[in-house]
């Protein structure tokens, strides 16, 4: 049996492995960006279109509202379940709510699916977070995370 400090994986190998998922969570965090640039955009014109100006704030509120409340519970039931198995569940149901706001045929029709697909989508940056911090050496994490999204576009934020 090896000791602790030899590993079985080849390193060639575990780089490769760690590639992969990191090139996974920046398409999975390309896809919550699109998301929300191509809703931005859109969502006046939809919600004309579909005649209900007066309840516009409701579509984008029904996203944030049920994503911030189902962010904690992602991590939680990624240290119970798996972290692979909740960003599947995470990415179906954002999905599926991305094709019911695409099916939508009301305004009420719309906010419930966004609000779906805010549940999908709570744990999109949460997870990508957590797998992310899963994969990548202690020593170099913090180096990482640095280059990461999410700290990125704090220091734009903060950028003068």
């Amino acid at each position: 049996m090896p000791s602790p400090s030899q590993s079985t994986v080849p390193e060639a190998a575990r780089v490769s492995n760690v590639r992969l998922v990191i090139v996974s969570i920046g398409l999975l965090l390309l896809l919550a960006a699109l998301d929300q640039s191509i809703v931005s955009t859109a969502l006046p014109t939809i919600v004309a279109d579909l005649g209900g100006l007066d309840h516009l704030s409701w579509v984008v509120t029904a996203y944030i509202l049920s994503s911030t409340v189902v962010a904690p519970l992602y991590g939680k039931l990624g240290d119970l379940y798996g972290r692979r198995n909740t960003v599947v569940v995470s990415v179906a149901l954002f999905l599926l709510g991305s094709a019911l706001c695409g099916l939508a045929t009301s305004m009420t029709f719309l906010i419930l699916a966004r609000a779906l697909q805010g549940l999908g989508g709570g744990g999109l940056f949460v997870l990508a977070l957590s797998v992310i911090g899963d994969v990548i050496p202690r020593a170099t994490g913090a180096r990482s995370r640095a280059c990461s999204p999410p700290s990125s576009a704090s220091r734009r934020s903060w950028a003068p």
